[in-house]
């Protein structure tokens, strides 16, 4: 594809590659818990602010109260944050296991359509040859002709 079409997108590219997108969600991984951590110091700092925020007339927990909500908000930014970067690299891993699923479906169908042949075409069976004919042969398997079993010490061992 020409870099110069306008419709050109350079996600394109990396959609088409498991690894190029595993790559690249994993940077966009590390900028998030990144910024992870400077909201988790920005909730913290904000925390004891607004907790230490008193005005005339307070008993010991109205700024606490007046505080859960901005602390709610931070968390809920958190754990938004938390579960957008486990989502990225449960995508990375399905996007690896697709690929994969695509190259063992393939191969699943090539095999399906050749037991398919072998069921409309069954090989000829040979007939068994007499163990007369074998001789010494059969002898060698470690077994001998068929005794009765009143004869059972001229038996070979296997």
């Amino acid at each position: 594809m020409n870099s110069t079409d306008p419709n050109h997108s350079p996600l394109r590219d990396v959609a088409q590659n498991p690894e190029a997108t595993a790559r690249y969600l994993a940077d966009v991984q590390r900028v998030l818990l990144d910024i992870g951590k400077n909201l988790e110091t920005l909730a913290i700092e904000t925390q004891v602010h607004l907790r230490d925020t008193h005005v005339e007339g307070d008993r010991w927990y109205h700024a606490r109260l007046r505080a859960l909500p901005v602390e709610r908000a931070l968390g809920n930014v958190l754990k938004n944050l938390k579960n957008l970067t486990e989502g990225l690299e449960k995508s990375a891993y399905k996007r690896r296991a697709h690929d994969e699923a695509v190259v063992n479906t393939v191969r699943e169908r090539k095999e399906k359509e050749l037991e398919k042949q072998r069921k409309k075409n069954p090989p000829q069976l040979q007939a068994a040859p007499d163990p007369h004919q074998q001789g010494a042969h059969s002898r060698n398997i470690g077994y001998g002709e068929p005794t009765s079993i009143y004869d059972l010490g001229n038996r070979e061992s296997a």
